[in-house]
């Protein structure tokens, strides 16, 4: 279990995080989503003892990592993945992990193994691809055999195999009971992966709730209606609070009614419907909308090169 309180940190005049109180259970997923700049990164540095911080307190496990007498055993991470010797083999790199934390030589092998390195265990790591190396850092997560695992960005690099094996795996880990804290910038790997979600902004928490209801509190219920009449049946439902859209021909996505309000407004009317499908908000949409006044850095919106000449004017 990882538990955050109050846990604040300050750099000069720029504050990285700013007072998050949370808890990371054991026995699920939880994913770690903000924006660039947001405190993530800050935020797992601490959990792992690589910065102080300014105010309040984390621990792993009943206790501040530092104070973890076999701390790999504990808690096992992958912050950054390029964090290796480039001219020690992956085989080395992991053999001296090991050897400084008391752990058996046979674990090196069943990492190896299990992470998809046995290929290239003796090989130089400066030699070794992204994907190669995130499995790698992987590896070195699991090395103790943790309760604990923390992965910043685990699929960065890797093909689609690889993206469903760490799926896969974190599911794995969960299922036995351990905690796992897992960030990332793809949302529909995170919607597939994480049972709960953390959402950070600008060093706040903006929530922190299973993804099924972080999702229905951000997004809107929407529905997918197909007929030969659009622009007759949009006037027909139009009215307060219901939004309409056509993204397509002869489809509507209506939101503001439900299901059975359109199917009785089509009967009444004589409106050939023939497609009624309820939309789920998808993760994308509930981030966007949790975090959309807390982008630090935002792009301009998009402009045609005949827009952009009008607007030079």
């Amino acid at each position: 279990m990882i538990q955050a309180v109050d846990l604040a940190k300050v750099y000069g005049e720029k504050t990285a995080v700013d007072g998050v109180t949370f808890t990371v259970e054991p026995g699920r997923v939880t994913g770690f989503l903000g924006p660039n700049g947001a405190g993530k990164s800050t935020t797992m540095r601490m959990i792992m003892g690589l910065d102080a911080p300014t105010r309040g307190t984390v621990t792993v496990n009943g206790a501040p990592y530092a104070r973890h007498n076999a701390p790999l055993r504990e808690i096992g991470a992958l912050l950054e993945a390029r964090a290796v010797h480039p001219g020690r083999s992956a085989y080395s790199h992991l053999s001296a992990l090991a050897a400084t934390h008391g752990i058996p030589a046979k674990r090196v092998h069943e990492v190896i193994e299990m992470t998809g390195l046995g290929a290239v265990a003796k090989k130089k790591v400066k030699g070794f691809s992204l994907g190669m190396g995130q499995r790698l850092g992987i590896a070195a997560a699991l090395l103790g055999d943790p309760q604990v695992v923390v992965l910043d960005e685990p699929v960065n690099g890797l093909d689609p195999e690889g993206v469903v094996w760490v799926r896969n795996l974190v599911k794995y880990l969960a299922s036995q009971g351990r905690t796992v804290f897992l960030s990332s910038h793809l949302m529909s790997e995170m919607a597939q992966t994480a049972d709960h979600l953390i959402v950070i902004g600008r060093g706040r928490i903006l929530a922190d709730a299973p993804i099924e209801d972080v999702i229905s509190s951000q997004g809107k219920a929407r529905t997918r209606v197909r007929t030969d009449r659009p622009e007759e049946f949009s006037r027909l439902l139009a009215g307060s609070g219901v939004t309409i859209q056509a993204p397509e021909h002869e489809v509507l996505e209506v939101s503001g009614l439900d299901p059975r309000q359109i199917a009785r407004t089509a009967l009444e009317h004589q409106v050939l419907v023939y497609e009624l499908t309820p939309l789920q908000a998808s993760l994308e949409e509930a981030y966007m909308q949790l975090t959309k006044d807390e982008v630090e850095y935002r792009s301009g919106d998009a402009q045609t090169p005949a827009a952009a000449q009008e607007a030079a004017r």
